[in-house]
């Protein structure tokens, strides 16, 4: 019989243990390994590591063995020492307060906006990789002491479960979660009253939302819940699945993360006291009508519509993390116009003006489509990719935003994504560096607190700190013992979740004997684990299948590999390579060296990592922004075989692991591609890497490949660090928002809007007439390598004054086409005032640094204090064809 209601009933903990309580409702625990063992000590039988949830333990353990740990006089030590370490991780002075007791500008707080957050298996509010960088980024903002405020949405299903059917199609299942089953707190009105967002919705309706609080060890992460009985069934279903519904339901989810996730903050730190956040940051364009709302509210105050777009953009940051188009989320213009103005969200804010930011009005646009990645653009002063290569892709993406730019220069950085190594290094690993280095400094460099900051006798060589050079010094036998150990856990864990799927997939146990022999720990064991959009190319290993049960089989060098990931629920491409990878993991030849496991979550992975040897990712270049996944596998000595994307473009060493190459310069076909780049895998794997992991000395050591795992661990350990990456968006781009809006008081608001205003007006009258050089500098088309020249130049200003402008001349060497290439920018000065037709003249030398063909033009670029980049409003004056005897001239 099914129960009409359903509710939960709390534990009532003995008064010695009430610390536990808040010890479980830390999400601290899911990193603290202290943490982790203390309930464990409290319920054994029930403490399972890869799905541990100790709100959830709590609840189960019995009333006797609760009075019984509380006259158990070392589980209360136990106890007193870690609530008295979370004391002080709490309240104690970090990175960030050490950088502001020096005397460091940096903004009061910073509000983190993401549609999905990965922070452990017991919140599952992600998908995949945005989803765990997200919860990453919360973590290592904690450990650093970051004043972060995370934003997201709570969805009462979650991401899928996944498990496969008997002929290996995967099926979705949507488990229903109760907030109060969860580690979360309600939060409330001074009255107790659960404190409600709302948004208007068309038609006079309107969509609540309460917000649930999550503690990320320091950090607060609001989660805006539409479950709530002031809304109508359709209302209350906005929050239901992660990445679910169409065009209209992910529409409000977005309206709801945006706008109501501002109204949430704001209501978070009226009823703390929290401080009020300087900076907005918007991982993925999700999010991005949190800058409507914030323009709302400054209209409120006064300012006009373009005042406060200014004062929005200087404090917002938008990251992006798509390198293609169809990543991106875009509407219908009318869907979007339906929902905001007098009969929706954000009255008196014009809904052209709404709709003209996210309308794509580069040549190959839909103008019919309001695209949130462009809208994030236009309303963020300060944009990311997240890997270099990323940023360049990113730059070439939305180029067309910036119109008379070379991709070069538009202005979108990128900061390298990272990992948070306390979550994804196994205890094992920790154990080992702590056994060489001690504990503490163990667990500080792992949280990256201090990386990059060490001086004196902490200083390591080349950059790297001492704690990590110390690894050097483990012996190769532990190393070796280390790697074969996870290796091990890793088989274990695989039978018994292969197991598992067998049996859900209908098979009897008598028919399931042959899983007590898959996998061999002695094996070189190859991990990959992802989503399976196409673009990863799950299935690129099958491409000649005779060859890789040749490279399973092996008599002397096997390879065994073990393979997870999710496609959409909607992507039938990506179910069916699922279908075809789980196919031929069933063949009795090759079962016991390749396997499928499916649902793949936190829980799996932070068994996999540390239990393969080889991590494996192969996507088409340059898909992949970053793909996070070989850096927590490289922080338990894993070796990397990757295509050279994301981060492995920028890191890729030898000593690391190897490069898969890549055909993307010499195949337009995607079949051709893939064959060749599935043949220069198989090669890799059968000449290179297994005869390395094979290759033994008499003490039966593989010395040259723990040679590699060591300099894994020492080299690329400290660069893969999610604290490294939070330390970067601190500095480079939170910093210098939080002063930008700082800048911007109402009046200095109300001056730059005017200002740009008056700009954009004269811009087409603004030109380079004349340019021109000194002639004896130029003999014959060839100049001398350090002589210089002296330009000159005519600027028609089109009423505007000098100082609203920069002059620049633009050199480099020059391609067969006359493109500058590696181009440096020198400023022109004014040279007295300007003639009857307006026209100013503009002086100075060119020194010609570089031999071979080199080539210079002019331009003039808009010039502001407040601007972040003189590429800021897309406008540039170059000469045309007529210019004079300098515009474009090429020096050879």
């Amino acid at each position: 019989m099914k129960a009409i209601r359903r509710f939960t009933v709390r534990p009532v903990l003995p008064e010695p243990l009430r610390p536990l309580s808040d010890l479980a409702r830390n999400l601290r625990w899911s990193w603290h390994t202290e943490t982790q063992q203390l309930f464990q000590a409290a319920d054994p039988e029930g403490w399972r590591p890869a799905d541990a949830d100790p709100v959830r333990l709590l609840g189960a353990v019995s009333a006797a063995r609760l009075a019984e740990l509380a006259g158990d006089q070392h589980f209360m030590r136990q106890l007193t020492e870690v609530s008295e370490n979370l004391r002080e991780y709490l309240g104690g002075p970090r990175w960030y307060q050490d950088q502001l007791s020096q005397g460091a500008e940096l903004p009061a707080a910073i509000a983190y906006f993401s549609p999905e957050f990965g922070v452990t298996a017991a919140l599952p509010q992600y998908s995949g990789g945005l989803g765990i960088l997200a919860g990453d980024h919360l973590k290592a903002a904690s450990d650093l002491g970051v004043p972060l405020i995370g934003v997201g949405l709570l969805y009462r299903h979650g991401y899928f479960r996944q498990s496969l059917s008997r002929d290996g199609w995967q099926q979705e299942h949507y488990p229903v979660l109760d907030p109060n089953e969860l580690p979360l707190t309600l939060l409330r009105e001074a009255d107790s009253t659960p404190s409600r967002v709302v948004l208007a919705l068309p038609g006079g309706r309107s969509l609540y939302a309460c917000v649930w609080q999550a503690q990320v060890g320091r950090v607060p992460l609001l989660l805006l819940d539409s479950d709530v009985e002031e809304n109508a069934p359709g209302e209350r279903d906005v929050t239901d699945r992660l990445y679910g519904g169409g065009s209209d339901h992910r529409l409000l989810q977005e309206m709801l993360l945006g706008i109501g996730g501002v109204r949430a903050v704001r209501t978070y730190c009226r009823l703390t006291g929290h401080a009020v956040p300087e900076v907005f940051h918007t991982n993925e364009g999700h999010a991005g009508f949190l800058g409507l709302e914030r323009i709302r509210e400054l209209s409120e105050t006064g300012l006009d519509f373009d005042a406060a777009l200014e004062v929005v953009r200087a404090g917002t940051v938008f990251t992006t993390h798509t390198p293609v188009p169809a990543g991106i989320d875009r509407f219908e213009r009318q869907l979007v116009a339906r929902h905001f103005g007098d009969d929706g969200e954000l009255p008196g804010v014009g809904v052209e003006r709404i709709l003209r930011l996210g309308m794509e009005t580069y040549p190959g646009g839909e103008p019919d489509l309001f695209n949130m990645a462009v809208m994030g653009l236009r309303l963020a002063q300060r944009a990311n990719g997240v890997s270099t290569l990323h940023g360049a892709v990113s730059r070439e993406m939305f180029s067309g935003l910036w119109p008379g730019f070379d991709p070069s220069e538009v202005p979108i950085t990128s900061v390298t994504n990272g990992v948070h190594a306390p979550t994804w290094v196994a205890p094992e690993v920790l154990r080992l560096g702590a056994g060489t280095f001690g504990s503490e400094r163990a667990e500080n460099a792992l949280a990256g607190a201090e990386v990059g900051g060490e001086t004196g006798a902490d200083a390591g060589t080349a950059g790297t700190p001492r704690r990590w050079d110390a690894v050097a010094r483990v012996p190769d036998q532990d190393i070796w013992e280390l790697r074969r150990g996870l290796r091990e856990q890793l088989v274990t864990e695989v039978r018994r979740r292969l197991y598992a799927s067998w049996r859900r997939r209908g098979a009897g146990t008598a028919e399931l004997g042959w899983i007590d022999d898959v996998l061999d720990p002695d094996v070189l064991t190859i991990g990959f684990a992802r989503r399976v959009p196409s673009y990863k190319r799950l299935t690129l290993m099958l491409h000649d299948r005779d060859r890789l049960r040749e490279l399973l089989l092996h008599p002397t060098h096997p390879i065994q590999i073990v393979v997870a990931g999710k496609a959409h629920p909607a992507d039938d491409g990506g179910k069916r390579l699922v279908q075809e990878l789980v196919r031929f993991a069933d063949d009795p030849r090759v079962r016991h060296r390749i396997v499928f496991l499916p649902d793949y979550g936190m829980g799996m992975a932070q068994k996999l990592y540390p239990g393969c040897d080889v991590w494996l990712n192969n996507p088409l270049r340059p898909l992949e922004a970053c793909g996070t996944s070989g850096m927590k596998a490289a922080l338990n000595g894993c070796l990397n075989l990757s295509v050279r994307d994301g981060w492995w473009d920028e890191w890729f060493e030898p000593d690391f692991g190897w490069a898969i190459p890549t055909a993307d310069g010499s195949a337009t076909d995607e079949e051709r591609r893939d064959e060749l780049e599935a043949g220069a895998l198989y090669a890799l794997l059968e000449d290179r890497v297994a005869p390395r992991f094979y290759d033994r000395n008499a003490e039966g050591l593989p010395e040259r490949w723990i040679e590699m795992v060591r300099r894994t661990l020492v080299t690329l350990g400290p660069k893969v660090l999610a604290g490294r990456m939070v330390r970067e968006y601190v500095e480079r781009l939170y910093a210098p928002a939080a002063l930008s809006r700082r800048a911007l008081e109402p009046a200095a608001a109300r001056e730059l809007a005017a200002w740009k205003t008056r700009i954009r007006a004269a811009w087409p009258q603004v030109a380079v007439d004349h340019v021109e050089a000194s002639a004896d500098t130029v003999v014959g088309g060839s100049a001398e390598l350090g002589s210089t020249l002296a330009l000159r130049v005519r600027i028609a200003l089109g009423g505007l004054d000098p100082e609203d402008v920069e002059v620049q001349v633009v050199a480099g060497r020059v391609d067969s086409g006359d493109a500058i290439a590696e181009a440096q920018t020198f400023p022109l000065k004014p040279a007295g005032g300007h003639d009857l037709e307006d026209r100013w003249l503009y002086e100075g030398p060119l020194a010609l640094d570089r031999t071979g063909p080199y080539g210079y033009t002019v331009r003039v670029l808009p010039s502001h204090r407040l601007l972040a980049s003189g590429a800021e409003l897309g406008l540039v004056a170059v000469p045309n064809a007529s210019t004079g005897d300098g515009g474009g001239v090429l020096l050879r």
